[in-house]
């Protein structure tokens, strides 16, 4: 099992969410985590809420080892150029620690709020597919064209290619057995999901059957490789041996683990940091 931080990046000032990740980075765990959000989501009333992407900029000049990433980012907050361009960035701040992961979004309200347009679940749907498409061709710095559903490109190129290669790994977040596992057998190299033991089983298998027949190998080489993300809370074994001072401040973060059946490790195609896949429960 490994550890990651929810750093909740809202109802705080941004230096305490600076804190949080050089703290837990310096127990030894492997992972910090925001959300895609731009209104607070836990607790009561109004609240400071800071924007996920230049969020975890800073944190990438912040700190040196731990892995950063938003659980999940919504495809409908911005255009998937923008958010290659984006990851594009924070890979290179970060010297190669992002885990670029998303989702069909969900919180309509926020939308509406902030005047976001928030389509039909099959239109976001074919927008996270025009994504990953878009995500995978940009990565590789050439000039590229796609005709998507939603979005297209034209002779399209960004630069610099990320550090992690081909691409910092892909999380998909979602279990819908039409739109999403097939998406996750595709294009993940982590998905992103949880449940009871036995539905994760059963998911597991649908996602193995699925990603070979589309002729990835799950657990075997790459590019065919997910795990499952499960709801875990507890405290790392660095905690208990001390870090008296740190382990009150310990008890108040939220923790997340992440565990993978046996035998099927996580792995990133040609990339020797990639096992570091830590999760937090999902939005």
């Amino acid at each position: 099992m490994r550890f990651g931080i929810d750093i909740a990046q809202q109802r705080q000032e941004f230096d305490e969410i600076l804190g949080r990740p050089r703290f837990v980075e310096e127990l030894g765990f492997e992972g910090a985590w925001g959300f895609d959000h731009f209104v607070a989501m836990y607790g009561d009333g109004p609240g400071n809420c800071f924007e996920g992407m230049t969020t975890l900029a800073a944190l990438a000049s912040a700190t040196t080892t731990i892995r950063l990433g938003l659980l999940v980012t919504g495809v409908t907050y911005r255009h998937p150029s923008v958010l290659a361009a984006e990851a594009l960035t924070v890979d290179h701040a970060s010297h190669g620690r992002l885990e670029l992961a998303i989702g069909s979004a969900w919180f309509d309200a926020e939308h509406r709020q902030l005047g976001i347009d928030f389509p039909t679940t099959g239109r976001r749907f074919d927008r996270l597919e025009d994504a990953l498409e878009i995500f995978t061709r940009l990565f590789t710095g050439e000039v590229v064209s796609y005709e998507g559903r939603e979005i297209s490109l034209d002779n399209a190129r960004l630069r610099p290619i990320p550090v992690q290669q081909p691409h910092p790994p892909i999380w998909i977040g979602g279990a819908g057995p039409r739109r999403t596992l097939p998406l996750v057998a595709r294009f993940a190299d982590v998905w992103h999901t949880y449940g009871s033991p036995d539905r994760l089983r059963e998911l597991s298998v649908t996602v193995d059957r699925m990603a070979e027949e589309a002729g990835r190998r799950p657990g075997r080489h790459p590019p065919g490789l997910v795990t499952v993300a499960l709801r875990t809370l507890g405290r790392s074994d660095r905690q208990r041996h001390g870090h008296g001072r740190g382990r009150d401040r310990l008890s108040r973060l939220r923790l997340a683990g992440r565990g993978t059946r046996p035998g099927r490790g996580v792995r990133h195609p040609g990339h020797a940091r990639a096992p570091h896949r830590l999760n937090k429960a999902a939005d």
